[in-house]
């Protein structure tokens, strides 16, 4: 895939990975439509970007479809076509099985699941019109390995695990590419709230400029699947293979995990966009 020469529709683009994603592609020649609910967000993260001048913005909710059919539109009419469609948008609640209201359940599962396999296909037209073409999810390792506090938050990563696996033998045929992107934590506002467990799990956590450039590499590379490093592929390995081995090793750090979490006030912290 030629960035260079890429139409990129990036949603969740005002903050966060979102944002380190705008701008490694824009300094790649990319032009860009950058998604998100936060007009003075979206300003902002234009301003910041190499070449402004290649990037316009959607104000839009994904998770509704008159987002959708916004997002859509001004892909057509903006870009004239869409080569690489970015499901980037996401939302999570750190805590335990307890602090997942309806409300944190519902807003993960539409986020982070149903909205890139709903905009997916509302941009299948776009994307077959400009084949080769590819869409990248941007996953999660906690979608291959789930940790304790992170249910729901998993439980939607495992899901849009299973939906870019079964789009990539779907849409193939169509000459649409499909790259799952699962990196660790990245040191993002999100990630940062809920930071007490960074410790007490030993967790690995990058630099989301650090993780913008492996997605970026990896798409231009068309490669399907897009892991952290060889550490991470061992560890899926075992978690297919010897799941038991993972619950023995996080089993000593819960307790000290749940009792830091129980030492931070919760209330009031909302779920937060990654």
């Amino acid at each position: 895939m030629q960035l260079e020469t890429a139409r990129i529709v990036l949603t969740g683009a005002g903050s966060g990975l979102g944002l380190s994603l705008a701008r490694e592609a824009s300094e790649r020649g990319a032009r860009l439509l950058l998604v998100g609910r936060g007009l003075d967000a979206l300003n902002a993260a234009r301003d910041s970007l190499l070449r402004p001048q290649r990037a316009s913005i959607c104000v839009a909710d994904v998770t509704r479809p008159e987002g959708r059919a916004a997002i859509v539109d001004l892909a057509g009419r903006g870009l004239g076509g869409v080569e690489i469609l970015v499901n980037n948008a996401g939302v999570q609640t750190i805590g335990g099985l307890a602090e997942h209201d309806d409300a944190a359940i519902a807003a993960m599962l539409a986020t982070n699941l149903a909205a890139p396999l709903a905009l997916t296909r509302d941009l299948l037209p776009l994307l077959r019109d400009a084949a080769p073409s590819r869409v990248v999810n941007i996953g999660s390792m906690f979608g291959d390995i789930a940790f304790p506090f992170f249910a729901g938050y998993s439980a939607s990563k495992f899901g849009l695990r299973g939906l870019s696996d079964s789009l990539r033998r779907e849409l193939a045929v169509d000459g649409i590419g499909i790259t799952h992107a699962a990196p660790r934590a990245a040191r993002t506002p999100a990630f940062a709230a809920h930071g007490e467990l960074e410790a007490p799990f030993a967790m690995k956590v990058d630099t989301p400029e650090a993780v913008a450039a492996r997605i970026w590499n990896a798409v231009a590379r068309d490669r399907d699947r897009c892991y952290p490093g060889p550490a991470e592929h061992v560890l899926r390995l075992v978690q297919h293979l010897a799941p038991g081995i993972v619950d023995g090793a996080l089993a000593p750090r819960l307790r000290k995990a749940r009792a830091l979490l129980a030492a931070q006030p919760r209330d009031g912290k909302p779920a937060l966009r990654t």
